[in-house]
Formats: C-alpha cells, sequence, structure tokens
C-alpha cells in the first residue's frame, strides 16, 4: 500500500526539476528577445519573455505597419440622391382570395348538359315564377364561361334572337349533338360488358362492411359537386359505393337515370338506397371531364304553390268536406327522417285501388321534405295534395 504514494511523490518531483531546468535554460540563451507592446505593464516587474511567446502585432494599433487607418464618414448627400437611394417600400399586404381571378381565364367544360345545384330534385320541364336573389353564379364572378340564369349554367345559349326562332333551334340542334357526342364517348369508356364473375367480386368488394369509402346522396339529391366527389371515388377504385336517403328515396329510377346521365358511369347493384356505380373498363382518370365546383348554394326559385286553396274542380265547401274525411282516414304509413322511402310509391299505388284518399305520416320530417315528398307523388299519380297537418 506504500508503493503507490512513494512512486507518486517521486515522478512530481522529478516534473518540477525538469521544468525548473528549462526555464533556466530559455532565460539563460543569448538569443535576442522580441520588444514588449508599448502598453504593456511587464516591464515594471523585469519580466522578459521568451522567444516562443512573441509579441504579435495588432493591426489595430497605430504603431502597426499593418494598421488601417478607418475610412472617413460619407458626406452628407442632397436630398434629391437620399431619395433616390431611399429603399422602396413593399405593397401592403393582401390574403390571397378565391373570387380573386385577376389575370386568370373563367374555367370551360365539356360536359353537354346544364349544371343545376341539384339535378334528382329539379326539372327543368317546370319553370319558376320568380327568384329568391339576383341572379349571382354561385361558381363565382367570371370563375365559369357560361351564364347561370338563376336555376341553371346553360350550356348553350337558347335565348331568342330573332323573330322566326331560328337561333334558338340551332342551339337544340347543337345541344343534342353535343349529347350524341357524349354518350358515344360512354359508351366506349365502358367498354365489353362484365361478366358475372367479374361483377360479383366488385360487389362484394365494395359492400363489405371493412370499406368505409362510400359517397352519401342525402336530402338534396345528386348534386353537382357530388360529380366530383365520384370521379375522385374513380381515381382509385373501379366503382364507388353510393348510399342513398331521405327525399330522393321515393322516386329511386330517378337516381337512377342522373347518375348514369351526369357520370357516364353504370350502376351494377341495386339493393334499397344502396347502389354501387362502376366507372368502365377503358376510364382514364387523367382524362376526366373538367367540372368547376360551387362555392355555395344557391336560394331555391319560388315555383307555384303545392298546395291550393281549393281543389280544381272543387269548390270551397267540397275541399273543405275533402279534407275533414282524409284526417279520419288512417295513416298508410309513417315516415322516418333521414329513411329509405322505396316502397312508398307502390304502397300509394295500391291504396289508390281502393280508396280515394290517402293519408302519411310524416310528423318528424322537416316542412321541406314532406312537401318535396307530396310533389313526386302528384307527379307520379296526378294525385292532388290536399293539405298538410
Amino acid at each position: 500500500m506504500l508503493f503507490f504514494p512513494r512512486l507518486a511523490r517521486s515522478h512530481s518531483a522529478t516534473r518540477t526539476t525538469t521544468t525548473i531546468l528549462l526555464l533556466h535554460r530559455l532565460l539563460s540563451s543569448s538569443t535576442p528577445l522580441p520588444p514588449l507592446s508599448p502598453t504593456s505593464r511587464l516591464r515594471d516587474y523585469g519580466f522578459h519573455p521568451p522567444p516562443r511567446l512573441s509579441f504579435v502585432e495588432d493591426p489595430k494599433q497605430p504603431d502597426s505597419p499593418h494598421y488601417q487607418q478607418r475610412r472617413p464618414p460619407r458626406p452628407l448627400d442632397s436630398d434629391d440622391s437620399a431619395a433616390a437611394r431611399k429603399k422602396k417600400e413593399k405593397p401592403p399586404y393582401r390574403p390571397p382570395s378565391s373570387l380573386d381571378r385577376t389575370g386568370l381565364r373563367p374555367a370551360h367544360s365539356e360536359l353537354p348538359f346544364d349544371f343545376r345545384f341539384s339535378y334528382t330534385e329539379s326539372n327543368s320541364a317546370v319553370r319558376p315564377i320568380g327568384l329568391r336573389e339576383p341572379k349571382y353564379s354561385p361558381f363565382g364572378p367570371g370563375r365559369l364561361d357560361r351564364e347561370w340564369t338563376g336555376v341553371c349554367a346553360s350550356a348553350f345559349d337558347c335565348t331568342v334572337g330573332s323573330v322566326d326562332g331560328e337561333d334558338a333551334a340551332a342551339a337544340a340542334a347543337e345541344a343534342e349533338k353535343a349529347m350524341e357526342k357524349f354518350r358515344m364517348h360512354r359508351k366506349r369508356m365502358l367498354g365489353e360488358p362484365l361478366s358475372p364473375a367479374e361483377r360479383k367480386v366488385l360487389v362484394e368488394k365494395h359492400l363489405r362492411h371493412s370499406n368505409k369509402k362510400q359517397v352519401n346522396l342525402g336530402r338534396d339529391g345528386l348534386t353537382h359537386n357530388m360529380l366530383n366527389d365520384i370521379h375522385n371515388h374513380w381515381k382509385h377504385s373501379e366503382a364507388v359505393r353510393i348510399k342513398c336517403m331521405g327525399v330522393p328515396t321515393v322516386d329511386m329510377e330517378n337516381v337512377y337515370t342522373q347518375l348514369e346521365d351526369k357520370t357516364g358511369g353504370l350502376i351494377i347493384h341495386k339493393q334499397g338506397g344502396v347502389l354501387i356505380l362502376y366507372r368502365g373498363r377503358y376510364y382514364n382518370p387523367k382524362k376526366r371531364p373538367a367540372i368547376p365546383l360551387m362555392l355555395w348554394k344557391p336560394h331555391e326559385p319560388v315555383y307555384p304553390r303545392l298546395i291550393k286553396t281549393t281543389i280544381d274542380g272543387l269548390t270551397i265547401e267540397e275541399t273543405k268536406e275533402m279534407r275533414k274525411a282524409g284526417l279520419k282516414v288512417p295513416p298508410l304509413t309513417k315516415l322516418a327522417k333521414n329513411g329509405v322511402y322505396a316502397r312508398l310509391v307502390p304502397m300509394v299505388r295500391d291504396a289508390f285501388l281502393t280508396d280515394e284518399l290517402v293519408r302519411i305520416d310524416c310528423r318528424g320530417l322537416n316542412k321541406s321534405d314532406y312537401r318535396r315528398i307530396g310533389c313526386k307523388l302528384r307527379v307520379r299519380f296526378g294525385a292532388v295534395c290536399s293539405g298538410d297537418v
């Protein structure tokens, strides 16, 4: 245990002796020493630096040969030169806006049909009696090369430019030609019909519970922006599942027709309110049609009243008696909110075979919903809505 301290003491003594010898050789050397700095106070203590610690000249000192004189300050110029040399002010920041179309051209679409907010809940044959707002295009000002009429954005100008109506006839012929071209393109895109095995694989793939991708078709029906959603789904899959709920399910045949006509696809499966829309064998997502989006929902125009004060062909007293008799009729069915009403039309058809009045319980639905249902039934059967109690 005493060996290590003794060894450590011997090493420290040897190290001290070596340091003293080196200092003695340096101090006793005849090598000329460099001068000290003028500002150094080491002379007061009789210190002479060794050769290796030579003085390094400071370029900031005036006595140094490397001293650089500072550039004199620039004289003040006149006001004109100062104003010319002044930094340009940046323009004020303007936040980006989707309505700013400066330097941009209006969007153009090759689709041959009129752009409407809803294709299933509107009828081009029924003309409104008024508008609830000015003719502001829901696509935004200057964003679409089609004129907004308050109801739709017409693909062709069908206004009457002459007394004999030659311009309107030419526009109608051009529209029919464009629709025929669109149908031929759809036929080429679909290609050969699917075999039963291919159809079964697609249906099982999109109906499984693990597949959460679908497009919901609700109260407003097939809207214009929904066309863009369907094409986005077709970009990654051959088919898309669409779930229909609410008022549009009263007339499902109209939903099927509008979906195939507006998207160019083919319905390969129908089950209640769920359907599968196939894109076709030769569908190319890079050549999909341009579909400009609506930025807001336009106000619905004013249409004639659905429920009139008197029924056509009856007096006021007879209309009141018929409404009182209708309140005593037991309801045919009760409609749930956001349900599937595909069986409503066959039920009403069968009820009209035996009864003159049919009552439907719509409690719990929005007022606009059961009025739309009544309008669809009136168009389908030619019936008259006598009240909405």
